[in-house]
């Protein structure tokens, strides 16, 4: 079923799209009450293997940085979790949010971002032409400096990561939704490129036919699909 993007702006037009199971969506939601519930649901889904001891302390964690993170104008958050061919686990970070552009047509709005993110040198700006309409990607890749406390060495390293952002212009009102993946685990960075590429191109801005009951209802558990270097 899609997940429909959630938020507490009332003017903002029907979202969906559909994600992997292994996406470990947090639990935003606009009362506090349906946080901790959700809560408590993520934490167990994610922490399937564990018990009352990790789920209860941890839940009340991640209510509160869903509260945060909506208060920061995001809609949709979650954590992928992929397993590797060599039995370690590949990790993003997933999330929508839907930024207020005032356009009144769509293909203008991503001429504009295209335009706007291309001046940074340091930006891989480009046009994309999704189901839903038109879209801008923008790759960045930086290098981040992990302290010696940090490393398993206890010697200062250096560590890649990708970001993969995309502007999509909603057809249906003034908003852009802006969907960014975020990685550490750059050697599989042409798979999440396409995993990027897939949920993408399940976008629709028609309202689903029926709604989730709670978003970001965790899925996946162990039974995480593999991504193959």
């Amino acid at each position: 079923m899609p997940t429909p993007l959630i938020t507490v702006e009332a003017d903002v037009p029907p979202l969906t799209f559909d994600v992997p199971e292994s996406f470990f969506t947090l639990p935003l939601a606009a009362k506090p009450g349906d946080r901790a519930t959700l809560s408590d649901a993520f934490v167990r889904d994610l922490y399937s293997r564990g018990d009352e001891s990790l789920w209860t302390p941890a839940a009340p964690f991640y209510a509160a940085l869903a509260e945060q993170l909506a208060l920061s104008g995001l809609s949709y958050s979650a954590l992928g979790l992929f397993s590797t061919d060599s039995g370690g686990v590949a990790q993003c970070a997933f999330t929508v949010a839907a930024v207020e552009t005032d356009h009144s047509d769509p293909e203008t709005a991503a001429h504009g971002i295209l335009v706007a993110l291309s001046r940074d040198p340091h930006h891989d700006a480009r046009w994309m032409d999704l189901p839903c309409g038109p879209a801008v990607s923008c790759v960045t890749m930086r290098e981040v400096t992990l302290s010696p406390e940090l490393t398993a060495d206890h010697t200062e390293k250096q560590l890649l990561t990708g970001q993969i952002q995309v502007h999509v212009p909603f057809s249906t009102g003034p908003y852009t939704a802006v969907f960014t993946l975020h990685t550490a685990s750059t050697e599989y960075w042409n798979e999440f490129c396409d995993g990027m590429v897939a949920i993408l191109r399940t976008v629709s801005f028609s309202a689903p036919e029926s709604v989730m009951g709670s978003a970001g209802q965790g899925r996946g558990g162990t039974d995480e699909p593999p991504l193959e270097n």
